[in-house]
């Protein structure tokens, strides 16, 4: 049976990732630094100490990367893809700062782009994290770096990934990306995409 390793999962499991995970046929092992949450491992990025290398068929990251300082994303990228098998591969989500700016343009950062489980979430806390979260003393949310479709291909690029697809969803002001530890044809790569892009 295929593993993935959700990353930061929070309260969240396999039917709160994507359609494809959200099946039998895939094993979710859970990772997170909040023990409160009951992940399988306590662990955190950039470095994924507690997970061996060439374990897992794909490693799912929603929402993390955004949280590291910048000098930390290339480690956190590379320690993703080293706990991948020579097969596998990476799901990544973050907020789209391209479709954000073109909000912040018009002056308002405080009007609530849409309305999360947790709360309305306005352009603020898409920039800096979560603000009623970091008020209850979870400053985890804090946001440190941020990223467009382009220099999210390019992080994983730099990182040893071989190729990246992914695609933005402008109504979600979010980018979802799936970047490839071997060397895939267009033909698969683009099928994985459609397959494996497709939250729930």
């Amino acid at each position: 049976m295929p593993r993935f390793l959700h990353v930061g999962c929070g309260h969240k499991r396999k039917h709160q990732t994507v359609r494809a995970f959200d099946e039998v046929a895939w094993d979710e092992v859970t990772l997170d630094i909040d023990e409160s949450v009951r992940p399988d491992i306590v662990d955190k990025l950039p470095e994924l100490t507690q997970v061996p290398s060439d374990s897992f068929d794909a490693v799912y990251s929603a929402h993390n990367i955004e949280h590291l300082y910048p000098h930390d994303v290339p480690l956190a990228l590379e320690a993703m893809r080293r706990v991948l098998k020579p097969d596998g591969f990476v799901i990544l989500t973050c907020p789209d700062l391209q479709t954000l700016g073109e909000r912040l343009s018009a002056g308002d950062i405080e009007t609530p782009l849409y309305t999360s489980n947790s709360g309305p979430i306005s352009p603020i806390d898409m920039l800096y994290g979560f603000r009623p979260s970091m008020q209850h003393g979870n400053l985890y949310m804090a946001h440190h770096t941020g990223f467009t479709l382009k220099s999210l291909a390019a992080a994983c690029t730099a990182a040893g990934f071989a190729q990246f697809v992914g695609l933005r969803r402008p109504k979600r002001y979010d980018l979802w990306g799936l970047a490839t530890k071997s060397q895939r044809s267009d033909e698969e790569i683009r099928e994985l995409g459609k397959i494996y892009l497709q939250p729930i």
